[in-house]
């Protein structure tokens, strides 16, 4: 094994990672088949023709053969330019640094592109993801369920992306624990923009990983392939909102291949937004009401404070608007029903409701649905 990160081995060391990297026809698969093979990549490209269609096709083969092209070049370039800025690294699979759990999944990255804290990728730490489209209290629950695992020590693995990606890593960074963004961009970019800010924070206090090259815009293809480093970097998967097609499934499918836990907070049956999380239980992923019951299927012993359960004030309400909330109830529902059980005139309905929204206790959902923030 080598040290800790490719900028110490020189230029000559990373350029030939760089190249393997950007070979047609080899992905994590065949190149670690080369590796273990040949050994680190300069052995690989000192091969022979014949010893190297022993394990790659004759096409891939004579690809390893030719020289490096400009696209390896520039690569090499851009690549040691970026590593020049304090907190940026590149992990190989040679690397000491790199993280054990990664070395699990079937596929492990050749390189990882780091930005920020390199040892939160070997803490022990607990994937936290949801719908992009997530509802006010799904985002309640990602940012409260993330900074209790945080304050306990547990890293807040997640995806960088909007709604419950987003309140995870706010969570994650307001405990020790701090939080891991495993993106689906080159390292050098942040996507979706909005996140800018956010992304920075983390660079600073957290950690962001991507496998990608630097420069490598948000492609549909990568996303999917990012989830698995979510679930490979985690002891486990938390799932707090997702609807039935969510992408979130799938990270928590590959989670279960790669014998990690699969948590899922339970949601009404009358939500879209519950339908993956029910899905994930009906399938065997553990029902979690509390942060206790995630730390106690870890067997967490972290340290002080490890079982301590989400408290959140909940503002004190009277008169109408404490019956009208008790009328809602937690399950979504539309207008004409509320006015019905209140029997309240719409218009006045409608003022009520508003006030609540305003008050952060009611939401209001796609479909002219209300529902009760708990």
């Amino acid at each position: 094994m080598h040290t800790t990160t490719v900028i110490e081995d020189g230029p000559g060391e990373l350029a030939s990672w760089l190249r393997l990297q950007l070979l047609p026809g080899v992905g994590p698969v065949a190149a670690r088949a080369l590796l273990a093979r040949f050994g680190l990549p300069p052995q690989i490209f000192a091969a022979s023709f014949e010893a190297l269609r022993e394990v790659v096709p004759a096409g891939v083969a004579r690809a390893i053969l030719q020289p490096p092209g400009a696209l390896a070049n520039s690569r090499l370039e851009l690549t040691l330019q970026w590593l020049q800025r304090p907190g940026n690294a590149v992990l190989t699979l040679a690397d000491d640094a790199y993280p054990l759990l990664l070395l699990e999944i079937a596929d492990p990255p050749l390189l990882l592109y780091v930005r920020g804290r390199v040892q939160l990728l070997s803490r022990p730490g607990v994937a936290v993801i949801g719908s992009r489209n997530a509802s006010t209290q799904g985002m309640r629950n990602a940012a409260a369920f993330a900074e209790a695992l945080s304050q306990a020590g547990v890293t807040i693995v997640s995806g960088l992306a909007l709604g419950i990606d987003t309140h995870a890593h706010e969570g994650g960074l307001r405990g020790e624990g701090s939080t891991v963004a495993v993106i689906g961009t080159g390292a050098d970019l942040v996507y979706p923009r909005r996140n800018l800010e956010l992304a920075n924070r983390i660079a600073a206090q957290g950690c962001i990983v991507s496998e990608y090259a630097l420069g490598l815009p948000a492609m549909p293809g990568n996303f999917p392939r990012r989830n698995r480093l979510i679930s490979g970097l985690a002891r486990g998967v938390l799932v707090i909102e997702a609807a039935a097609q969510s992408g979130s499934l799938i990270t928590a499918r590959l989670a279960g291949e790669y014998g990690r836990d699969v948590y899922a907070l339970p949601g009404s049956i009358h939500s879209t937004l519950a339908k993956g999380c029910h899905a994930l239980i009906k399938q065997g992923a553990k029902l979690v009401e509390s942060v206790d019951d995630v730390l106690q299927e870890l067997r967490w012993t972290g340290g002080a404070g490890a079982a301590a359960p989400i408290r959140r004030p909940v503002p004190e309400q009277a008169g109408p608007a404490s019956a009208l909330l008790a009328v809602l109830g937690y399950d979504p529902c539309d207008a004409d029903t509320i006015a019905a059980r209140s029997r309240l005139a719409i218009p006045a309905l409608m003022g009520e409701l508003l006030a609540l929204e305003l008050a952060g206790l009611v939401e209001r959902l796609p479909g002219g649905l209300f529902q009760r923030c708990k």
